[in-house]
């Protein structure tokens, strides 16, 4: 399973293998820290959900509804859900508008059933498309289910995704986008998730973006940079900077890692988790 395809399958992978110290890790929990199912390839969820939680997790992030049960057995919450569309097919086309609006309204309803606090969503490809037409066709659909979001209490997140390295042609690349899109739908419920990897390599300046638009990201996602794997001294952000930026706006949501592994998997995320417990 990729990154892109979370959305409609499941990953059925290898168990981990040897367990670590079953002694569970006490945490400050001033941040509300989960971590993205796809990134664990080799791990299986219930071994993933169950190390998660040893080590001070509080859920797990972008999973399906047939993984939900997994993941509140041990206690956590499905912290990002399906919501509609895909990186490449999103909101900015008035083509994928009526099958998108369908999917919201299920998973939307769905989600506040189950208290999942978030559903994602995507741009979609420019395919030529200028900024303003793409902001004009997602508010077109992203008005028609805001106030179905607002009743059931649900966040509708699309995601900061970068077009440099990892998603070519994804509008959604630039903080000033997503922030122009959540002015114009005017809801408390459409926000952005903030993507910490995507964004330092789209723009840099991430503490003074999060202070300037905090009010408009209700989610984080991390990543070292380059490379995507280990937010440790191997790349080029200083995470427990950020984290305390964070955490100065007041922020209650979730902060997700999202980093792949290069070592072993559960150790790297309970060094990542500790590093930012601030």
């Amino acid at each position: 399973m990729s990154r892109r395809t979370f959305l409609v399958s499941a990953a059925t992978a290898l168990p981990l293998g040897a367990l670590q110290d079953p002694k569970p890790v006490e945490r400050k929990g001033r941040l509300h820290q989960s971590v993205c199912r796809w990134c664990y390839q080799k791990t299986d969820l219930e071994t993933l959900a169950r190390e998660a939680k040893r080590l001070g997790l509080v859920g797990i992030d972008l999973i399906g509804p047939n993984d939900w049960p997994v993941v509140q057995k041990y206690g956590l919450i499905p912290t990002m859900a399906p919501g509609a569309g895909s990186i490449r097919d999103g909101h900015n086309d008035k083509a994928n508008h009526a099958k998108m609006e369908a999917d919201f309204r299920t998973n939307i309803e769905l989600a506040a059933k189950m208290k999942v606090p978030n559903v994602i969503t995507f741009s979609g490809s420019r395919r030529g498309m200028s900024d303003e037409q793409g902001l004009e066709n997602s508010v077109l659909l992203l008005n028609k289910v805001k106030a179905l979001a607002e009743d059931k209490g649900v966040n509708i997140c699309m995601e900061l995704l970068n077009s440099k390295v990892n998603h070519p042609d994804y509008m959604g690349d630039k903080t000033w986008w997503g922030v122009e899109l959540c002015k114009r739908v005017n809801s408390p419920r459409m926000k952005l998730l903030y993507d910490i990897y995507h964004m330092q390599i789209m723009e840099g300046d991430v503490i003074r973006t999060i202070q300037d638009n905090h009010q408009y990201f209700a989610h984080y996602h991390t990543g070292g940079v380059p490379g995507r794997h280990e937010i440790d001294e191997t790349q080029e952000l200083f995470y427990p900077a950020i984290v305390k930026a964070i955490l100065a706006t007041g922020f209650e949501g979730y902060f997700a890692h999202e980093f792949i592994p290069a070592r072993s998997p559960i150790d790297s995320l309970g060094q990542a988790a500790t590093l930012c417990d601030l």
